[in-house]
């Protein structure tokens, strides 16, 4: 894709997804506008060998908006980062299509992995603040990843994962078009463990209060054989 297609569909990409622009004027003032052209030219230097041009590229994109991409990583279309600032993507990661991040996600590694060390990411996948996905492993097509979580494992598709450490709530959701992504609007399993807690607690105190009232129309009977006796 030449250079100016590609600006254009960052413009799409950007005013489709944002419904905090306007104009697609503002989208030259957009981190993740700026971001993305630092990364495809830094990519296409690192792919050429030119291994510090492309790191000095893609420092600039850093100082410029707080978004760090190493030029190594692999993005492919529809690629979209909300209010990046504290976003960062490990060299080896790879990002499939029509992907989006909120601010402060971290596609990183563990530290200790050679070669392959960051994380695969399926087509529409929506990851969400603060979220952290951490080694060499895959999350699978149409998943969501809830604020805050921290992901160490596998994710299949068609997944909802929340908590530290990630879990999945809920699978076998329906594909997730770009209009319905939603951070928010996800399972919360303490709640629901808490919930299903009170019922039992509610349902226990109930058979309790029953036994013992059967206790006393026992004691009652028995009392009122003994006095006829």
């Amino acid at each position: 894709m030449g250079i100016i297609k590609r600006i254009k569909e960052e413009i799409r990409i950007i005013q489709e997804r944002d419904p905090a622009i306007h104009s697609w004027m503002e989208v030259f003032l957009y981190p993740s506008f700026k971001v993305m052209l630092h990364y495809r030219l830094a990519h296409r230097l690192y792919l050429s060998e030119h291994y510090f041009l492309a790191r000095l590229i893609s420092q600039r994109g850093v100082r410029r908006t707080g978004i760090e991409i190493h030029p190594g990583a692999q993005i492919g279309e529809g690629f979209f980062i909300d209010h990046g600032n504290g976003v960062i993507i490990g060299e080896t990661a790879v990002i499939g299509n029509n992907v989006t991040l909120y601010q402060g996600v971290t596609l990183g590694g563990t530290g200790k992995e050679h070669g392959k060390r960051h994380p695969t990411i399926g087509d529409n996948v929506m990851i969400s603040a603060g979220a952290k996905v951490l080694g060499s492993f895959t999350i699978g097509e149409n998943s969501k990843i809830g604020a805050g979580s921290v992901v160490l494992s596998a994710v299949p598709p068609n997944s909802t994962v929340v908590g530290v450490p990630g879990r999945v709530v809920k699978r076998n959701n329906q594909a997730l078009p770009r209009e319905t992504l939603d951070q928010v609007h996800l399972p919360d399993p303490v709640k629901e463990d808490i919930a299903l807690l009170q019922q039992a607690n509610t349902e226990l105190i109930n058979r309790v209060l029953e036994l013992e009232q059967k206790v006393k129309q026992l004691q009652n009977q028995a009392d009122s054989e003994e006095t006829q006796l």
